[in-house]
């Protein structure tokens, strides 16, 4: 699964991007409109081709690597419910219509779209399928919606993420959504012991050792909502079932003298830290998120887990590397 390109609009933290990255995929260019996104990536990956600016004022003309490319992939910001699906000046419809628009340019052999798991299913949200159906089937392209949860990929998190590829009809036939890759779910626990650990906290493995589930979705948020938080409250319950603080996060993990008791309440919690919610992403350790605070749990928040990106990137590249006039290449 070599030799295949991709282009990444809405890029964010780089989650879809390095995980195309690792099933064989080489980027031709990443556009994000925030700073902070394109520092996360140049931090990252300094050989990448970052461009920051918005999708809605992205022109291909002045970027023709991007007419060779293999796959076009988007992580675009959630599209909201029904009472705002027929207003064409919503933001993130927009940019549904921006990416539709780019394929018409760029005619890549592949779309990815990651969104909410409602796009794929809600009657509400009908007429973005059908916007995308009617600009790309004219075109040649067969689109397959489905929803996958980061979970069944080797996320610690309960994330359901709605997914629509669209591929060019003589690879079409060859493409599968692609099956769960792990058969037991990595809990939140298993995923922070060490990290909790880290700073000498003698509770660490106790701790790890009751938080069995895997977390509950996290949520980035907006600008409009300020700091960064644990989400609504049936989530936060979630939290503090496995003793977890939810009111604000923590700068960093418990050091040896913090007294682990559920039963003090708030005092008794054990607060997680931002670099912690990028190990329930499944980012590596080692990935940098550029910002203050806030902007980083954004990115971290609204991201594609890599797991998630790679499974993605494997079934493309499974369509793609197959001969059309024949039996699999190679």
């Amino acid at each position: 699964m070599s030799g295949l390109s991709f282009v990444n609009v809405c890029s964010g933290a780089g989650g879809l991007a390095l995980g195309l990255e690792r099933a064989g995929f080489t980027p031709l260019l990443l556009l994000d409109n925030e700073p902070s996104a394109c520092d996360t990536l140049r931090a990252n990956r300094p050989h990448w081709n970052v461009l920051k600016t918005d999708l809605l004022d992205f022109d291909p003309v002045d970027h023709p690597e991007v007419y060779d490319v293999d796959l076009l992939a988007a992580g675009l910001p959630r599209v909201r419910s029904s009472a705002t699906v027929t207003r064409r000046s919503d933001a993130e419809l927009r940019l549904i219509e921006a990416t539709a628009y780019l394929v018409h340019a760029v005619q890549p052999r592949a779309l990815i779209i990651e969104n909410v798991p409602s796009l794929v299913d809600e009657d509400d949200l009908a007429p973005i399928r059908d916007f995308l159906r009617d600009e790309l089937e004219h075109l040649g392209y067969a689109l397959t919606w489905f929803i996958l949860n980061a979970s069944d990929f080797g996320v610690p998190q309960h994330r359901l993420q709605g997914i629509v590829v669209a591929v060019k009809q003589q690879w079409a036939g060859a493409f599968r959504p692609p099956p769960p890759s792990v058969h037991r779910h990595v809990s939140v626990g298993e995923a922070l012991a060490p990290s909790m650990g880290s700073c000498g906290w003698p509770d660490a493995d106790r701790w790890a050792a009751q938080a069995t589930s895997v977390a509950p979705t996290l949520v980035g948020g907006s600008k409009a909502h300020g700091g960064p938080d644990f989400g609504p409250s049936g989530t936060k319950a979630k939290w503090r079932r496995m003793g977890v603080y939810t009111k604000s996060f923590g700068d960093e993990p418990p050091g040896p003298d913090f007294t682990w008791d559920p039963s003090l309440d708030d005092d008794g919690l054990v607060r997680i830290t931002v670099d912690q919610t990028a190990l329930l992403q499944a980012f590596p350790e080692a990935w940098r998120i550029s910002g203050l605070k806030t902007a980083r749990y954004r990115q971290i928040g609204h991201a594609t887990p890599p797991p998630v990106g790679e499974a993605l990137g494997r079934a493309v590249a499974g369509a793609l590397n197959r001969d059309p006039r024949g039996p699999a290449a190679g």
